[in-house]
């Protein structure tokens, strides 16, 4: 059996009302249906590097870099909204041409695909759901996170290099997975001061008033769904609630759990993650 190639790094640039043209970055591999994976925070399209070849034998898969992460643009002279990033994702996917995609979101990534695919039902054609926060009722831990990144000094420390250790010791479940490369990749595209801050407003963006707008919309939902979870999510600690509520709100969803997986389920078990999102993902686009 032959491997399949490694994600190709790729840049275009889209316009966005009311900004200046946004440089995009993303990774990309194999021909078929497009599928688009978004990630979170503070993560980027590297996320997706190992679980990408598995899908990619029969799909074409994008792993964006959004806005404020990765080597995509970084502006500090925007609001991280819900309607800043619907309107990237449009302007990202009609300038790769691409009408209607198959859908993984993850952490912050959730919100921000989600709400993007109510908003354009008719170009979603399946959605996996990983890790992530959706209703307007956020844990104790998303708390403490959203408050940190207010505070001058805990602020400083959560984009360092020694934040995003923490970070990722937090959200791997198998620790011997962390070494000090996976670290240095994962907090390269944030050395500078501007990245930083960019980073840190990319967290404050979000509204509660779009959050429950996303949740009370969920049930429009019609295309084949997949809700998959890692188990031992310290960053998410109510991530299975929200799974849960999720099969209620999206009655056709199916779900998976990896009991041995955390937060960052893409690093503790890319294969079988990706085997997983192959076979949904196979039996459920065009």
């Amino acid at each position: 059996m032959v491997n399949p190639p490694d994600p190709v790094s790729r840049f275009v640039s889209i316009d966005t009302p009311l900004q200046k043209p946004l440089r995009l970055h993303y990774l990309t591999a194999g021909s078929g249906p497009p599928i688009v994976f978004l990630h979170g925070w503070p993560t980027s399209a590297y996320l997706w590097r190992q679980v990408m070849p598995h899908v990619s034998d029969r799909h074409q898969v994008i792993a964006l870099d959004l806005p404020g992460f990765g080597r995509s643009d970084k502006p500090l002279d925007t609001r991280y909204n819900f309607r800043f990033y619907s309107n990237t994702l449009n302007g990202f996917l009609n300038a790769l041409g691409l009408k209607q995609v198959g859908l993984v979101v993850h952490d912050l990534g959730g919100p921000v695909g989600i709400y993007w695919a109510q908003e354009n039902l008719s170009r979603l054609s399946s959605l996996a759901i990983l890790n992530t926060l959706v209703y307007p009722q956020l844990s104790w831990a998303v708390k403490l996170f959203m408050a940190s990144t207010y505070m001058p000094v805990v602020k400083q420390w959560l984009t360092s290099h020694t934040g995003f250790k923490a970070t990722l010791k937090l959200g791997i479940y198998n620790g011997h997975r962390i070494t000090p490369a996976l670290v240095e990749a994962y907090q390269q595209p944030f050395v500078t001061e501007e990245a930083r801050a960019a980073l840190l407003l990319s967290a404050q963006g979000l509204s509660p008033k779009g959050f429950a707008t996303m949740a009370a919309r969920l049930p429009e939902i019609k295309v084949p769904v997949h809700l998959i979870y890692g188990e031992n999510d310290r960053l998410l600690p109510d991530v299975a609630r929200t799974m849960a509520r999720l099969q209620c709100d999206i009655p056709q969803a199916e779900l998976t759990s990896f009991p041995d997986c955390g937060h960052f389920l893409q690093e503790d078990e890319p294969a079988k993650l990706g085997r997983v999102l192959s076979g949904f993902f196979r039996g459920n686009t065009g």
